[in-house]
């Protein structure tokens, strides 16, 4: 007999684990530290995952789910957890993956960004950053603890545009208007046009996923506005290239000089696999911007900003390769995966066998097993 959904959710938070895998003809499946584990229990019916949907799911979702074969939304679950959920539909059968978003913030030690940095960003007037990463890569995480610490320390009003509403925040120090796509606003664009006549101070952009979105992202920082926003790209280079290549040719002349203006900082992030105990943490890039990097954003250099991030750290800047180091020589991550995410394989593993950080035996056996390709 299939579990009720209360108590797979229960065992989500109980474990720790980050998501929950609901699908026909598999026991649910949780993924717990880094990896995807089979809960104790029969393979799922189509009725089963049926039960479950309509156990969670408002009726204007199912209808959704009917019309499109998918919708996503938040609910929160007792007083302990909320849950991110994308119910869809599969080989005919309902499926359903969620997210557990933990209630609590963390501080930014227990991210591992450096809080001088964190906090002079943060309490800059106006101004534009940029929080990238794959899917699942924490950047939610990340954005709200920010949101959290403007909102226990200044006095500003804070507009949230997301899609849906993750992380719940109460009026402390701040004002915080959270709107979710779709039921209280249309469009994250449209959510910006509006906001700039509610009096704001931060602006938090849950997805930069399209022009319009892009262009009143970069108007409301440019207009004395301090602009939170996230993509699904990797470093600072790319994010710089991705969000002037979403404009026409004739427009993005003018895009680079609006982006090396307002812009303050790009935070790229990844999750690894923990190997000195169960869990995942973060390796960051951080990009601040000088006038230095505003300049190679408005001559098309970009692909100089890696250098000005290596040379940085005066400024709080972090490059990958550093950061995936760090955490190696401490034990928390494989050398493996080092190899994988760095920019510059044979550099770092020149910097780190000359530190006698690795083991020549180890280092050669993973060399004969490609680990220095990297992924895709």
């Amino acid at each position: 007999m299939a579990k009720r959904i209360e108590e797979l959710l229960e065992m989500i938070v109980k474990e720790d684990a980050s998501d929950l895998h609901i699908n026909v003809g598999l026991p649910p499946m949780m993924r717990a530290r880094g990896g995807l584990e089979k809960m104790d229990t029969e393979p799922l019916t189509p009725e089963d995952t049926v039960n479950y949907m309509k156990a969670i799911t408002s009726r204007d979702h199912q209808e959704e789910l009917q019309k499109v074969g998918g919708t996503d939304f938040g609910f929160a679950f007792k007083d302990i957890a909320r849950f991110r959920v994308s119910v869809f539909r599969e080989r005919g059968h309902i499926a359903m993956a969620l997210r557990l978003i933990p209630f609590r913030f963390f501080t930014f030690e227990q991210i591992g960004l450096e809080r001088k940095t964190m906090e002079y960003l943060l309490t800059k007037p106006r101004g534009l950053i940029l929080v990238t990463g794959p899917t699942g890569s924490g950047k939610t995480t990340t954005l709200a603890s920010m949101i959290n610490w403007i909102n226990e320390t200044q006095d500003e009003h804070i507009i949230t545009v997301e899609d849906p509403i993750e992380y719940y925040h109460q009026h402390k120090r701040s004002i915080v208007t959270q709107r979710e796509l779709g039921v209280d606003v249309p469009s994250f664009a449209e959510a910006l046009r509006r906001g700039l006549r509610q009096d704001p101070d931060v602006f938090l952009v849950g997805e930069m996923r399209d022009l319009e979105t892009i262009e009143a992202a970069i108007t409301a920082a440019e207009t004395g506005h301090l602009v939170f926003g996230t993509l699904h790209t990797t470093g600072a280079t790319r994010t710089i290239d991705r969000i002037v290549n979403v404009f026409p040719v004739e427009q993005q002349e003018q895009i680079r000089i609006m982006l090396s203006v307002s812009i303050l900082a790009i935070i790229s992030q990844i999750l690894l696999r923990r190997i000195d105990k169960p869990g995942r943490i973060a390796a960051f890039e951080v990009m601040v911007a000088t006038p230095s990097i505003q300049n190679l954003i408005r001559e098309k250099k970009t692909y100089r900003i890696l250098s000005d991030i290596q040379t940085g750290a005066k400024w709080g800047m972090v490059p990958l390769d550093a950061c995936l180091m760090k955490l190696f020589k401490e034990g928390k991550i494989s050398f493996e995966d080092v190899m994988i995410y760095c920019y510059d394989p044979e550099q770092t593993r020149a910097q780190l066998a000359a530190e006698g950080a690795i083991d020549s035996a180890l280092l050669k056996q993973d060399l004969k097993e490609g680990i220095l390709e990297k992924k895709p």
